[in-house]
């Protein structure tokens, strides 16, 4: 069986993926663009130890911040754990809220693999850029990383890994919908920022800023990139902390619409207060759908 759990951020899909897991004896296969990368724990809400209960985890920290990863490598990652799992006769749970990654892992989608170029490698870093302002008037990448700007170079030149086709699931599966009421999932946000801040998130992102990392994750991460504006001194940090906040209800709103267009989810609402009848509820619920 593959369950996929999905929902917006905050919303609990870490805990209630654990709790499922221990029901179902599943191994859990992350679906976070974010959390592949080693460091960025907090800014993320990375599962912790403790929190794993001694389920297993996969796809979790496999990344340094500097590496490119794209929804190609994710696929093959993903399907070639999803499939080590089953050898085993164990069930398996994606969660996260990176919508694309799990169709990518899911769905019979098709990507043209990238050619490798080496015209790029000759060329200085300020050449890279030029060529780079050439394609586009914003270059999302700092003039010191040349691992990225050759990278983006290549992708410019040979083009995306574009999909050619997916509209046909790859696997069976159940996809279950984490919601609540939407001014207290909000509340939810709000008050888990503050506890980023005060579990050292600043912290964690000055880690990255001083060694001169400025690679994809940390430029456009919620709670990585509002940071890096503070410390390059175009905002205070009480204006970051707010942006944080901001984008990170955006975010939530732009995933339960994804969500509901995307796929054929099931939903269920959340209740902070009641969580061990809410698992009760969705492990009831799949083991009916299992049976047919």
């Amino acid at each position: 069986m593959i369950l996929a759990i999905v929902g917006p951020t905050g919303v609990g899909k870490t805990k209630m993926s654990v709790a499922l897991a221990k029901k179902f004896h599943a191994e859990i296969v992350n679906a976070d663009s974010m959390q592949f990368y080693r460091g960025l724990d907090i800014g993320t809400a990375k599962v912790t130890e403790e929190e794993k209960e001694g389920v297993p985890h996969h796809l979790f920290d496999i990344l340094s911040p500097e590496e490119y990863y794209t929804i190609y490598d994710y696929q093959k990652d993903a399907r070639a754990v999803i499939e080590e799992i089953q050898s085993r006769g164990k069930n398996v749970i994606l969660v996260g809220g990176s919508g694309l990654y799990l169709r990518a892992a899911l769905y019979d989608y098709t990507f043209q693999e990238e050619e490798k170029d080496d015209s790029f490698d000759a060329l200085t870093n300020e050449e890279l850029y030029k060529r780079l302002q050439s394609y586009t008037e914003e270059v999302p990448v700092h003039p010191n990383n040349r691992q990225r700007l050759i990278r983006l170079c290549q992708r410019y030149t040979l083009g995306e890994g574009a999909v050619v086709s997916g509209s046909q699931p790859f696997y069976s599966f159940h996809m279950i919908g984490l919601t609540m009421d939407r001014e207290v999932l909000y509340d939810r946000i709000n008050r888990r920022v503050d506890q980023m801040m005060a579990d050292g998130l600043l912290e964690e992102v000055t880690s990255f800023y001083k060694k001169g990392i400025h690679s994809k994750p940390l430029l456009t991460g919620i709670g990585y990139k509002e940071l890096y504006s503070y410390l390059d001194g175009t905002c205070t940090l009480e204006e970051a902390v707010e942006k944080i906040r901001q984008n990170s209800r955006r975010y939530a709103k732009r995933q339960y619409t994804f969500f509901r267009r995307q796929f054929d989810v099931t939903w269920f609402t959340i209740d902070p207060e009641n969580f061990s009848k809410n698992v009760e509820e969705i492990f009831q619920y799949v083991t009916t759908v299992e049976k047919g």
